[in-house]
């Protein structure tokens, strides 16, 4: 059986890669508005309210996501977010906290 075809998500190949059974290689399409927007940048930040920060805050609690990076992409938001709005993020601090640990 051959290997499928690796594609990079740009400008339709995503698509192209759904129709022909290929593996996308990239961040997942979730319904984020960080995957919506393609990256996190200072209009996305100034675009979350507190409807929409507490979504991101569930979908994070939920950790159902189709891939890790789905998850990642938005716990890197949510990190972003508890930087640049701390009034937004801060009932969420304990979903972006990491916890010390010793690699001995």
């Amino acid at each position: 059986m051959p290997l499928p075809e690796i594609i990079s998500p740009v400008a339709g190949n995503a698509d192209l890669a759904a129709e022909n059974g290929s593996i996308c290689a990239g961040p997942a399409l979730t319904d984020s508005p960080a995957a919506a927007a393609g990256a996190i940048t200072p209009e996305l930040i100034a675009s979350f309210d507190e409807a929409s920060t507490a979504e991101l805050a569930r979908r994070l609690d939920d950790d159902d996501y189709p891939t890790p990076f789905a998850g990642l992409q938005d716990w890197h938001l949510m990190r972003a977010l508890a930087i640049h709005r701390p009034e937004l993020a801060r009932p969420y601090l304990h979903l972006v906290d990491q916890e010390p640990f010793d690699e001995d």
